[in-house]
């Protein structure tokens, strides 16, 4: 129950995107089209589940003087198998994500798991850790990539040659534009934190308090804090 707790906080409660604005680097920047997410989330969530799994292997035997050193080596080369396999079998995929790919060593999500969680429990609960984490992250690009990508080209690119056309007769360039972006980004999260609080409310509770984005409080760097670890 409690492996099955922590898969859905990643999901949904924890969500990178939507709850802690965590990541929005590689979140802007790929999500012109929903291969692109599809591509970057994927590639994230492989290295989230294998350096999580690494990190709790190994936390007995990481001095704490060096810990953080460490896990960057450890997703540093996780980063480096899951970028030579997609140059050797996904080339185009890989040349459109370009160094995004290598910079998911340096991603805040990545290592806020290593830190928070993976260095805390047992491997089985880092391995639901980080496929929480990165299922949360994949819907969450995806959904920004298909809004982008719709109203911004009209279409939606699947998959290689797997695309729906003529979805939007009339698209709006800014869209898929850096600007665009942003816009999508604030909409989609101002319309999910309104839609949390209809939740409470139909459920006779409080309207939610906004929650503390910044790396002091989030639940994904705070130093464990979501496992009540001292701070």
């Amino acid at each position: 129950m409690k492996t099955l707790l922590t898969l859905w906080n990643g999901i949904f409660k924890n969500n990178p995107i939507f709850r802690l604005v965590l990541g929005l680097c590689p979140t802007l920047a790929v999500t012109t089209s929903l291969e692109n997410a599809i591509g970057m989330g994927l590639a994230a969530t492989f290295v989230l589940i294998c350096s999580n799994a690494l990190v709790s292997a190994l936390r007995n035997y990481i001095p704490s003087a060096v810990h953080i050193p460490c896990y960057i080596v450890i997703i540093a080369t996780f980063v480096t198998a899951i970028d030579l396999l997609m140059q050797a079998y996904l080339p185009a995929l890989s040349e459109s994500l370009g160094i995004f790919i290598p910079l998911i060593v340096v991603n805040c999500i990545i290592l806020g798991r290593a830190e928070a969680f993976a260095s805390r429990n047992g491997v089985v609960a880092s391995i639901a850790d980080g496929i929480g984490s990165g299922i949360g992250f994949t819907l969450a690009l995806c959904l920004i990539a298909a809004v982008r990508e719709i109203v911004g080209a009209g279409s939606l690119t699947i998959w290689g040659s797997l695309a729906i056309k003529n979805i939007n007769p009339g698209p709006v360039t800014l869209a898929i534009l850096p600007a665009g972006g942003f816009i999508t980004l604030g909409l989609l999260l101002a319309a999910i934190n309104r839609i949390g609080e209809w939740n409470a409310r139909r459920h006779g509770a409080p309207a939610p308090l906004p929650v503390n984005l910044d790396c002091r409080h989030c639940t994904m760097c705070g130093a464990g804090k979501e496992n009540g670890a001292k701070v």
